[in-house]
């Protein structure tokens, strides 16, 4: 049986990056063996205000927060494509970069994959990659019970339960990995430091001295 290469393709605003945000790449490349995890910074995110600091900053920041570890890569195609950032389109930009011989898994927690029916063309998502839906402790089963009826057929018939199963399709299962809780959120980041208060041991010191240095997250800040 044919086995692709599993790619994890990991999005959000990271406005900052944080601990959080690597340990579950961390977790989850471990649990399904993952051959390398793209973070993918958002770039004009439809369902959410526009980020607090600019694209460039937050790339940087994604990029000194992963140096060091082999299998995380940072993806510019959001914050260099223009428009609107839908991941379908960004999902389509890396299956044509990463080949036929690879396969995506994009990596989402219960609650954004909850909202998926409102995603543009969500459909299209796993016709290009798995999803990967990550559990915290004390979150709720998957699939939850408020979860669109569609959604939850689709769990039903798509779901794996063996890690390994996953390399033996190019897209279009879905799956649930359980991971640590940090109970770290960048807007909480965001609002100690606009407090000048300490975000220290919440993120890379890599990161916190970025953000020092180019006034990120401050009155009068970018």
């Amino acid at each position: 049986m044919k086995n692709f290469r599993l790619i994890g393709v990991l999005g959000g605003t990271f406005d900052p990056v944080h601990y959080g945000h690597l340990r579950i790449a961390e977790e989850v490349a471990e649990a399904l063996g993952l051959a390398e995890v793209r973070f993918v910074p958002a770039g004009h995110p439809p369902l959410r205000g526009a980020p607090a600091a600019a694209a460039e900053h937050r790339a940087q920041m994604v990029r000194l927060a992963i140096a060091g570890n082999p299998r995380f890569i940072l993806e510019r195609c959001e914050i260099e494509r223009p428009g609107t950032s839908y991941t379908v389109d960004t999902l389509d930009t890396l299956r044509r970069a990463v080949g036929p011989q690879a396969a995506l898994c994009l990596i989402l927690g219960g609650d954004a994959a909850a909202r998926l029916p409102a995603w543009s063309r969500w459909r299209r998502l796993l016709e290009l990659a798995h999803l990967v839906l990550v559990r915290r402790p004390g979150s709720g089963e998957i699939p939850a019970p408020d979860w669109p009826a569609e959604l939850a057929r689709q769990w039903e018939e798509r779901r794996l339960d063996a890690p390994l199963e996953l390399a033996h399709n190019p897209a279009g299962r879905m799956i649930c990995v359980a991971t640590t809780a940090l109970a770290i959120s960048a807007s909480s980041i965001r609002d100690l430091l606009r407090s000048g208060r300490s975000a220290r041991y919440l993120l890379p010191d890599s990161v916190l001295d970025y953000i020092e240095v180019n006034r990120l997250y401050t009155p009068g800040g970018g």
